[in-house]
């Protein structure tokens, strides 16, 4: 009778949560303040609805999802894009907040998910990982501006807007390395990262806030989470190039300029790419067998909490 419980499709925003209970067609919105929360849990209570999905939407779906999940609900953080592209095979081509809790709805009750796993402790890591990715960005959107610059006023603009930018960086980071120091398990996991030659702090400051599953899956299911997991292109005849897609970009991103370190001042990873290259192998190809290489040999690392070792075949 599982499959007949009814699953609750949220639309989030800053003042109004959009609400669609499938399959029963119900639909109703409240205030996305604790009121709203309060009348939410009332009714769903009332229809004997577990499952709740909303989406990832900036920060909005946040509170909700945690109220929801201290209630005990079974709640579902959905990419929007996958809800996009659900929406789109459906043939539902509106969109309205209306419609889009609709078809959250659809999507939970079709789709195998994954209940939301709240890790208090790693929460502020994250904000400040992320925060601190954000400032990179802008960094360098503003070094990118400042190439092309010919008056000198704004060429001075841009040097201050750096230098604060790369200040700003800096405090974060002691508020990241002083968050990790103060909880004895983040301390020792980061710890036996560290210890592999050509992974620095930020790569993993990011694994730590970011990839919690880290240590808890099997090689194929981690590689698969970050995204560096090749996937088949076949079909009859034809015999397309694999390629990856998917994960978790933030992870993917950072990796990939630890893998191009690694690749050179680790002699395990170094031997590694160059055997690729010369089988003939693009470099992109070896630099993200590289990047695979790296986090199932950490996954191995801190699930069997030992530090890194130069073998030739890790893990």
């Amino acid at each position: 009778m599982a499959q007949l419980s009814p699953k609750v499709g949220i639309d989030c925003s800053d003042g109004r949560l959009d609400v669609h209970i499938y399959p029963l067609d119900l639909g109703f919105c409240v205030a996305n303040d604790a009121d709203g929360w309060r009348e939410l849990d009332h009714r769903l209570a009332e229809l004997q609805a577990h499952v709740v999905a909303v989406e990832a939407s900036g920060g909005c779906e946040r509170d909700i999802a945690r109220f929801l999940t201290a209630q005990g609900y079974s709640v579902r953080q959905l990419d929007p894009f996958r809800v996009r592209q659900f929406a789109k095979a459906a043939g539902k081509l509106a969109k309205n907040d209306r419609i889009d809790a609709e078809i959250i709805a659809l999507f939970v009750a079709t789709l195998p998910t994954r209940p939301l796993v709240r890790h208090k402790h790693l929460e502020r890591l994250a904000e400040l990982v992320t925060a601190r990715a954000q400032l990179l960005d802008m960094v360098t959107a503003s070094q990118n501006q400042a190439r092309r610059r010919e008056d000198k006023m704004l060429c001075r603009l841009d040097a201050r807007r750096e230098k604060a930018l790369q200040a700003d960086i800096k405090l974060i980071d002691t508020r990241i390395a002083d968050c990790i120091e103060a909880t004895p398990e983040l301390k020792a996991k980061n710890q036996i990262m560290r210890s592999m030659k050509g992974l620095g702090p930020v790569l993993a400051h990011t694994l730590l806030a970011l990839l919690p599953e880290l240590g808890q899956l099997t090689r194929k299911q981690i590689a698969a989470l970050v995204g560096v997991a090749p996937f088949d292109d076949q079909s009859g005849k034809r015999l397309g190039m694999r390629y990856i897609q998917g994960g978790r970009p933030a992870i993917r991103s950072t990796l990939f300029m630890a893998a191009l370190v690694a690749a050179t001042h680790n002699p395990i990873f170094k031997t590694f790419r160059e055997r690729l290259r010369q089988a003939g192998k693009k470099p992109k190809v070896a630099i993200v067998a590289v990047m695979r290489k790296m986090i199932v040999a950490l996954n191995a690392m801190l699930r069997d909490s030992a530090q890194w070792r130069n073998l030739t075949d890790v893990a």
